[in-house]
């Protein structure tokens, strides 16, 4: 299973972005996806996640600027990212909760993909 990241680059303030996240390989099916991000002298912090339903939480500090979504069919998580500011600046992970069968039965495991860096300076 590899998770593909894509979509990051060099914005200005107030501008927007959208990452991708398509999930590949013996997939039965996906749980939670969800992006992360890491900044240069920080931890690791959930930005957003969905459920496979559609359920979805968001950091305080991104709420009302970016929303996730995915695709079950295409096994892909989406970020949209409007009013970016400095402090968005950071490396985005994608997450996925992923069932694969195993034998006689189901093996589940947190996959992540490659990161993406996205930048927001003038």
């Amino acid at each position: 299973v590899q998770l593909q990241a894509s979509g990051g680059g060099l914005v200005q303030p107030g501008g927007s972005l959208r990452l991708s996240c398509a999930a590949s390989g013996s997939i039965y099916s996906i749980n939670d996806m969800g992006w992360y991000r890491q900044a240069p002298g920080k931890q690791r912090e959930l930005v957003a996640a969905i459920t496979s339903d559609g359920s979805t939480n968001s950091a305080d500090s991104v709420k009302g600027r970016f929303t996730i979504s995915r695709d079950n069919a295409e096994n892909t998580v989406y970020l949209q990212m409007n009013s970016l500011k400095p402090e968005d600046t950071a490396v985005y992970y994608c997450h996925a909760n992923i069932l694969r069968r195993r034998g006689l039965g189901y093996r589940q495991d947190d996959y992540w993909g490659q990161g993406t860096e996205v930048t927001v300076s003038s």
